[in-house]
């Protein structure tokens, strides 16, 4: 069965994000798979500056929490990338979390990033689908750029306040289910 690391880009405690992740990760586990989240929140994850010393090969010289995460990532199966949508984009945690992956860019770092999969799960304020698109377009260049697979997003319009989500039962089965498939990767269809 599927390795599924959850990431949470919300700085809001037990929000509508962090439901959502759940969700998904519930369905993961009670198919079989092994699941682990992380809280970018309570994180330390500095800038990327450019330095390029990742693309050499060797180990980002930023000694920060991130480098704590390179293995992990390494170690999935699949990526659950749980954002709400601040400005048409995804959270200054979640993005500060994505330029690090430039780390993955070099040959000798590629090959561990590369066939994954990743799902998109955000919850946001708007009813307007169109607040979205940037968003999803972000991450669908970013994994082609990685090689990663999409297998799956979770798009939930009309949740603002903490729990709204939990009003949202249709968007929270489809979670689970979609959670559920994912401990099958790479046995399934990406969505």
């Amino acid at each position: 069965m599927a390795k599924i690391l959850g990431i949470v880009g919300s700085p809001r405690k037990k929000g509508n994000t962090d439901i959502l992740v759940d969700r998904i990760l519930e369905g993961a586990k009670d198919a079989g798979a092994e699941v682990e989240k992380v809280h970018l929140r309570g994180l330390k994850i500095k800038e990327c500056d450019g330095c390029y010393v990742c693309w050499k090969g060797k180990k980002c010289p930023k000694n920060d929490d991130m480098l704590d995460l390179y293995p992990m990532i390494e170690d999935a199966d699949v990526i659950v990338f749980g954002t709400p949508v601040y400005w048409f984009g995804p959270t200054a945690l979640l993005k500060a979390f994505i330029d690090r992956l430039v780390y993955f860019n070099c040959p000798e770092n590629r090959t561990k990033i590369a066939g994954k999969a990743a799902v998109i799960a955000s919850p946001f304020e708007d009813t307007d689908m169109e607040t979205v698109a940037t968003l999803t377009a972000f991450f669908d260049k970013c994994f082609d750029y990685l090689e990663i697979k999409p297998a799956g997003r979770i798009l939930v319009p009309g949740v603002a306040d903490k729990g709204d989500i939990l009003k949202k039962s249709d968007a929270l089965e489809r979670a689970y289910n979609l959670g559920a498939g994912l401990a099958k990767w790479p046995h399934i269809n990406a969505v």
